[in-house]
């Protein structure tokens, strides 16, 4: 009897309308199934437009994303300072899903999300994005290795003085192994870099390892070296090697051995070997435009990005290198020499600044 009234009420809805009913529970139901609505998944690194969260002037230069640069590219200089918007923490972007299974689950089953996901993909139809939006979604594997007959890569010129320090923004965090013997696991960049005045390079091939050696090697720039010689205590050069391919990582971790007999054992807390944690945020944030090509900054004693130049060195960005770390090294040692009360109005101010951020 009951089942043959369902079958009466079901006839007495339009066939249209049950149709969208039943297709909008089904809507409902795989709209769960899609990945969790965070700009990025833990250790990927990949945002649909990286460039939307960047505040100021874009870089003009050639990336992996977007309108492929046809004709000519000519490097121009930084357009403002570079760097993240707020100062590294110990612990960030190491690429590890720290979630627990729990909240795994919730932010799997959370509608809410999947429903920002999906908005964040529809907005690519508005007018300011046409036309790089599809690439963003399929970028091509080769599109940095093109992009290597502009200038050899080149994505901007060194600045020919530092950032001031008022207006300078953050080096990330980063996260991997170093050669030391003893380290068994990865360890964070920001503890090193802090109360250092630092030269940081970071490659993921050899043709970029070349290209930060033309800015850091001794061979080519000994006055560089013989800087870091004389404020030892306070000046490093430190190189990151990334490499998110797998096997690629695992050849470099073989050949460890080799690598260090590359550098004094000094310096072998210096080189970082990083895997994860690279985001294309990060990337757009401090100029990191090509995977294919070497960066070389300068950062500060409070992790705050001074200086940058890619690909391989000009003569002047070589000696502005060397010049801006000089002025760095002056300004660690003049602060260690204010009276405590003084540092610590220094640091109030920085925080205030940062606030404002």
């Amino acid at each position: 009897m009951a089942s043959r009234k369902l079958g009466t009420a079901l006839q007495a809805i339009p066939r249209r309308s049950l149709t969208c009913t039943l297709c909008q529970w089904r809507r409902t139901f795989a709209a769960t199934a899609l990945r969790p609505a965070t700009t990025q998944k833990p250790g990927t690194g990949t945002e649909m437009d990286p460039r939307a969260g960047i505040a100021g002037t874009p870089i003009e230069a050639p990336r992996s994303y977007g309108k492929r640069t046809e004709g000519t590219f000519t490097p121009k200089p930084l357009p403002r300072p570079i760097g993240m918007p707020l100062p590294p923490r110990v612990g960030e972007n190491t690429g590890l899903d720290h979630r627990t299974l729990k909240q795994r689950r919730e932010d799997f089953v959370d509608y809410e999300k999947h429903v920002a996901r999906r908005k964040e993909l529809a907005s690519f139809a508005d007018p300011e994005t046409r036309g790089y939006s599809t690439a963003q979604m399929s970028r091509p594997y080769f599109r940095d290795w093109g992009n290597l007959q502009f200038h050899e890569g080149k994505s901007f010129l060194a600045p020919p003085r530092l950032f001031k320090a008022e207006v300078s923004l953050f080096f990330p965090n980063l996260y991997g192994r170093t050669l030391l013997k003893t380290d068994k696991d990865p360890r964070d960049t920001t503890p090193l870099l802090r109360g250092k005045a630092s030269v940081v390079s970071i490659f993921s091939s050899q043709w970029a390892e070349q290209q930060a050696n033309s800015f850091i090697s001794k061979a080519a720039n000994p006055a560089l070296h013989e800087l870091v010689a004389q404020s030892s205590d306070i000046a490093q050069v430190v190189r990151i090697n990334y490499e998110d391919n797998a096997g690629k990582a695992l050849m470099i971790k073989l050949f460890m051995g080799s690598l260090r007999r590359q550098f004094a054992e000094k310096d072998w807390d210096k080189y970082y070997l990083v895997q994860r944690g690279v985001t294309d945020n990060i990337r757009e944030s401090i100029g990191l435009l090509n995977s294919k090509v070497g960066y070389t900054y300068i950062v500060d004693q409070h992790c705050r990005v001074r200086w940058a130049g890619s690909a391989t060195a000009h003569p002047e960005e070589r000696e502005s290198l060397v010049r801006g770390l000089k002025k760095v090294v002056e300004e660690i040692r003049k602060e260690a020499a204010l009276p405590a009360a003084a540092r610590e109005t220094l640091a109030s101010k920085r925080l205030i600044e940062q606030t404002k951020m």
